[in-house]
């Protein structure tokens, strides 16, 4: 995907980002700091992150700003409601920034937090590929506990199977 258009990028974002947010919907507030092992990120640590590193790694990189990534830890946002207003807050912000990008902008070279250049709209597409690594761990941590989630696209693999042709 070459992305030309930022008004095209951010409708794009925002059904990657829908997406997120309905299966960040389903955290049980009571699983918000679960773990499957200790050390690891807990599910609000990783909503955290995507928060976090969207806003202040990818959007400052694009924005030709220093990092200002501030981690994932609890004193971001601690509980449930909290957790949430982050993660939305924060993609406000990134998407009022983006805004602002020209065609020109999206063709110019910007520099990775360990300082390799990247034309702009690669390293938008990267913040798209490490949403959807994020969000897969987090379908992942909540059908390790039991929970429901929403199918990605509309059907279950099961529902596929059964509108499948064989033979």
């Amino acid at each position: 995907m070459i992305v030309t258009d930022i008004r095209q990028f951010l409708e794009y974002w925002d059904r990657v980002r829908f997406r997120t947010r309905r299966v960040i919907a389903c955290i049980p507030p009571e699983h918000l700091e679960w773990s499957f092992a200790k050390g690891r990120f807990t599910v609000g640590d990783l909503v955290r992150h995507l928060a976090g590193i969207e806003r202040y790694m990818f959007v400052e990189c694009v924005m030709q700003r220093p990092i200002r990534y501030p981690g994932h830890g609890r004193e971001l946002a601690s509980g449930y409601k909290q957790v949430l207003e982050y993660f939305d807050r924060l993609n406000g912000e990134s998407v009022k920034l983006l805004r602002s990008l020209t065609p020109e902008d999206l063709q110019r070279k910007v520099a990775t937090p360990d300082g390799t250049p990247i034309t702009t709209w690669k390293w938008l597409r990267s913040m798209v590929e490490h949403e959807i690594h994020h969000r897969g761990q987090i379908y992942l941590y909540l059908a390790m506990l039991g929970v429901p989630t929403p199918p990605l696209y509309g059907l279950t693999e099961e529902q596929v199977l059964a509108h499948s042709q064989t033979g």
